[in-house]
């Protein structure tokens, strides 16, 4: 039997949509308390204003953002050492549920910010765990490296295939896929020999 995550009744729940300077704040109390929008520039000082508010509620809170980019990592993990509760919304998560709200691709920070809300009162998020706390900074790092290397290596190895291979060694083709392509991206790009001294 499935476990049900719903968001409890009585939390403050504080949907985040992340960007480069300014992030858009939507804070929903618990009933009957009304809806607030808030806009944070991305600095200390706006960031020590938002925990200030949101510690003087008199309900425990929740807050629930996108990762985008590097730009949430400051604002969450100052939230995490003031305490609070925080949880990762997945962006294809968001994306789709943006489409299915709203009927529309069209998105801007309003809507997000509605959307990640509505995700965290359905208990559709993920735990944040921040790897600067955890310790596993570096080898997310690493990790990120070792993709966009292995991205470059895909998008040459098509580059040659589609383009290269195709324009000037047709027949090659057959060989492409078989055991011996590496051998033969070797024979195509080993250093010739120097003929004049």
């Amino acid at each position: 039997m499935t476990v049900s995550n719903d968001t409890p009744q009585r939390v403050t729940l504080v949907a985040v949509d992340i960007a480069k300077n300014y992030h858009d704040v939507l804070i929903q109390p618990p009933p009957p308390g009304r809806r607030r929008r808030v806009r944070v520039a991305n600095n200390r000082q706006d960031f020590e204003h938002l925990a200030g508010f949101l510690q003087g509620l008199k309900s425990s809170v929740l807050i629930g953002f996108e990762a985008t980019g590097n730009y949430h990592r400051p604002l969450a993990y100052f939230l995490h050492e003031h305490g609070f509760e925080l949880r990762l919304i997945p962006t294809l998560a968001l994306a789709r549920t943006r489409e299915a709200m709203h009927n529309s691709w069209d998105k801007n920070d309003p809507k997000d910010a509605q959307v990640i809300l509505h995700l965290l009162k359905t208990g559709l998020a993920q735990t944040w765990h921040d790897p600067m706390v955890n310790g596993v900074n570096d080898v997310q790092e690493l990790s990120k490296t070792h993709f966009q290397v292995t991205l470059a290596r895909v998008r040459v190895w098509h580059t040659l295939r589609n383009h290269y291979f195709a324009l000037y060694f047709p027949e090659i083709d057959r060989f492409i896929r078989s055991d011996h392509s590496v051998w033969l991206v070797q024979l195509a790009f080993r250093r010739q020999p120097r003929l004049l001294p």
